[in-house]
């Protein structure tokens, strides 16, 4: 029973992270290419580190083993770190590439650039 679990949580973890990689081949533009790996690389990180979590306390549970509670304790701060980079990274690399004339394919109206003009959004 816990075996599935683990594997159920590794399979929406590799889906997840195969889709982010599509995304930075399939999409137009930096824009959107970054919206699809972080989003999809950050949920299937999730699913990664609660698989590792179940593993460390199934193991624990089993062996008694106070390793893979560090184990665990890791993979949950690698996690937070993640959380915190990733959409930071995203964003600024998002505003150079606005910053340095890099246009988004199909927008219509584009705020940022209203707001760094002084114009009303």
């Amino acid at each position: 029973m816990i075996k599935s679990i683990i594997y159920v949580f590794l399979a929406i973890s590799i889906t997840f992270n195969l889709l982010g990689s599509f995304s930075l081949h399939r999409f137009p533009d930096v824009y959107t290419r970054l919206h699809g790996a972080t989003k999809c690389t950050t949920f299937g990180t999730i699913f990664a580190v609660l698989a590792v979590i179940v593993h460390a306390i199934w193991q624990i549970k089993e062996i008694g083993d106070p390793k893979y509670l560090q184990m665990a304790l890791h993979s949950l701060v690698a996690l937070i770190a993640l959380m915190l980079t990733n959409p930071t990274g995203a964003h600024a690399i998002a505003k150079a590439a606005h910053l340095s004339g890099y246009k988004p394919a199909k927008a219509v109206i584009d705020a940022y650039e209203r707001k760094l003009r002084g114009e009303e959004a």
